[in-house]
């Protein structure tokens, strides 16, 4: 049997609310746990704080999470040669490994740069060995 189509206020493809949710406007049961918490913040984390004291790694990973900030990204700081060959990146891949173990860059930053870096070496590679393979079949076709 066929499903059976049923009529519906909006068309196919069309929104009941086009514009969508306002700009900055908020859930409400986030509001409603704001307000219950309202006042009683400085209560919670000083519960928070003697649990953690207390062994509870979940009220330590609470605290953590909230208060230290998420890791993120940021510049990696070392003097690369400039980049225009093969021998380039194997130049560069050098001050890397020397920022690494001098402890300049972390080996995290460090591996991301190596990965630039591979990167960088395959295509020079590459369009080195395009170039040479079109120097050879102008010298055949010219000969």
């Amino acid at each position: 049997m066929a499903p059976v189509a049923r009529a519906t206020r909006w068309a196919p493809g069309q929104s009941g609310n086009p514009r969508g949710r306002p700009q900055g406007s908020r859930n409400r049961a986030t509001l409603l746990l704001e307000g219950l918490i309202e006042g009683e913040g400085e209560a919670v984390v000083q519960a928070l704080m003697a649990a953690a004291k207390g062994g509870d790694v979940s009220a330590a990973r609470a605290l953590l999470d909230r208060l230290v900030p998420p890791k993120k990204e940021r510049p990696a700081k070392v003097a690369l040669p400039e980049l225009r060959s093969v021998k380039d990146a194997r130049n560069a891949l050098a001050v890397v490994a020397a920022a690494v173990a001098e402890g300049e860059m972390l080996p995290g930053e460090g591996e991301a740069v190596v990965k630039l870096l591979e990167a960088y070496a395959r295509t020079a590679a590459t369009a080195e060995l395009e170039e040479r393979v079109a120097a050879l079949e102008v010298r055949l076709v010219t000969s």
